[in-house]
């Protein structure tokens, strides 16, 4: 998995809300990753924070569909993360970064930001 590097910039007053979200993000890839030794046992590590803040099942979209996400687990090839989804009796398996949230989003999603700020390079 190729991890790139980039941030987003803020402009006006929002900077400074962006800095405290950047540093909370911040400590949770920390939090993530304390004992992990390379890029697979960091990933495990996110799967693990994932799991113990996101209580399944709860309501998601995928590409605006509506879906309940039942559980998470390792990628393909043991890479990334994915989020196995139910929709109308079928199932599917999508890239957790995949998932969108209705308003509010569900307790513990911001652990997928973490989890996408650290693939974007930030941690």
């Amino acid at each position: 998995m190729s991890r790139t590097g980039g941030h987003a910039t803020g402009s006006g007053g929002t900077k400074g809300k962006k800095r405290k979200a950047d540093a909370a993000l911040a400590r949770m890839i920390e939090e993530a990753t304390v004992d992990a030794y390379n890029e697979s046992e960091q990933e495990t590590g996110f799967l693990t924070m994932i799991e113990e803040n996101l209580r399944c099942p709860f309501p998601a979209r995928i590409v605006g569909e509506e879906v309940e996400v039942v559980r998470f687990d390792v990628g393909p090839a043991g890479r990334g993360i994915v989020a196995h989804c139910r929709r109308g009796g079928r199932r599917y398996v999508v890239d957790v970064l995949a998932l969108e949230w209705p308003p509010p989003p569900p307790d513990g999603a911001r652990w997928i930001d973490a989890y996408r700020a650290w693939l974007e390079g930030a941690g």
